[in-house]
């Protein structure tokens, strides 16, 4: 598995995961829609602690800088 995820990209979807856990916990969001949401949040957390988005594969994307 080659890194295809910049800084810039985990940084991003960490705060969008942060924002998203917020949402939840003071009760912005709710029922199906929470739970939708927190699932996304934990897919962009792992993608961005392990540097790899499987997505981003078929499309050719690499937002990283450094090449492998």
């Amino acid at each position: 598995m080659k890194k295809n995820m910049g800084i810039a990209d985990r940084l991003i979807r960490v705060l969008v995961a942060i924002a998203i856990a917020a949402c939840y916990f003071t009760h912005l969001i709710n029922g199906l829609t929470a739970i939708i949401l927190l699932v996304v949040a934990g897919v962009f957390l792992l993608t961005s602690l392990v540097s790899f988005c499987p997505l981003y594969l078929p499309f050719g994307i690499k937002t990283n800088k450094k090449t492998d």
